[in-house]
């Protein structure tokens, strides 16, 4: 196992089962709904993620904060004091201030403890993308690379790891300030479904439109085509914000298109799914560089 711990944060989206089996600590991140705080624990002991889309879907309000500083010193020092080192792999910067917050922890404790190591990965990820790339971190600490070299290779992931989303609510995208009332209004009235992607500098950028659901998936389903997924039988990883049947679907089409292959399939938790509401999807995969 090496002599570091790799730690991420629930906006993996990973099962409790994979984190637990790849022996990767979870930092839970804060969401609130309708004025109450939760902890985004990766098996939702604090709310089910079913009853958190249903809060959403009945109006009520869905929003985060942050990790400070302090809150990551509190989890990370206890690992430092046993004799090992750390690699953090944050949420992407561009969709939220933890990165920075992780940065100035990480700063201190390295001064505290010389003779340890903190390293923090800005992931530029989200989702089951990070959750894609810890599954790499682990595969890499058990191969046996050292805490650098694991950094350096996950440094070199990072750029050529995808993101394809389909976000299904045009109305929450327009609670959340990202259309105007009148676009979700006619969206939603011709079955547009927005496709968003995740830039190189890790920030979600709507891409084009699909009409409808089964358009949406073959547009997603084309990009590992178009972005040459490599390696060919790699796993694949896919999220939705309570829409199994739809992630159902779009794994038996990536099967039909590119073969089997070992999927990891989850919910969305309510950190990332505060911001895009139920009916979300999310593909990821490894492929060629990321658009900007």
């Amino acid at each position: 196992m090496g002599d570091y711990v790799i730690i991420t944060d629930s906006t993996t989206d990973l099962p409790q089962s994979k984190a637990a089996e790849w022996g990767v600590e979870i930092i839970p991140y804060i969401f609130n709904l309708d004025g109450k705080e939760y902890l985004n624990y990766l098996d939702w002991r604090e709310i089910s993620v079913k009853g958190f889309y249903d809060a959403l879907r009945e109006g009520k309000k869905g929003s985060t904060t942050q990790v400070n500083q302090f809150r990551y010193m509190e989890i990370w020092e206890p690992f430092l004091k046993e004799g090992k080192d750390i690699l953090y792999m944050c949420l992407s910067s561009q969709l939220s201030k933890s990165y920075e917050q992780s940065v100035l922890a990480a700063r201190e404790l390295n001064e505290k403890y010389p003779d340890r190591k903190v390293i923090t990965i800005d992931t530029l990820s989200a989702s089951l993308g990070m959750g894609l790339l810890t599954y790499y971190a682990a595969k890499g600490r058990d191969e046996g690379k050292n805490l650098q070299e694991l950094a350096d290779h996950m440094n070199k992931l990072i750029p050529v790891m995808h993101h394809w989303v389909m976000a299904d609510d045009l109305h929450h995208l327009r609670r959340g300030g990202r259309v105007s009332g009148a676009a979700a209004f006619m969206g939603t009235m011709l079955n547009i479904k927005p496709m968003i992607h995740m830039t190189k500098e890790g920030k979600l950028t709507p891409m084009t439109k699909a009409r409808g659901r089964n358009k949406a998936l073959e547009f997603m389903v084309e990009q590992m085509t178009f972005h040459k997924m490599s390696p060919a039988n790699q796993p694949v990883f896919i999220s939705h914000s309570d829409a199994p049947d739809l992630a159902g679907q779009l794994k038996d089409m990536i099967i039909a298109k590119h073969g089997n292959r070992e999927f990891v399939i989850n919910e969305i938790g309510p950190v990332i799914g505060a911001h895009t509401g139920p009916g979300t999807i999310a593909l990821f995969f490894l492929g060629n560089e990321r658009r900007g």
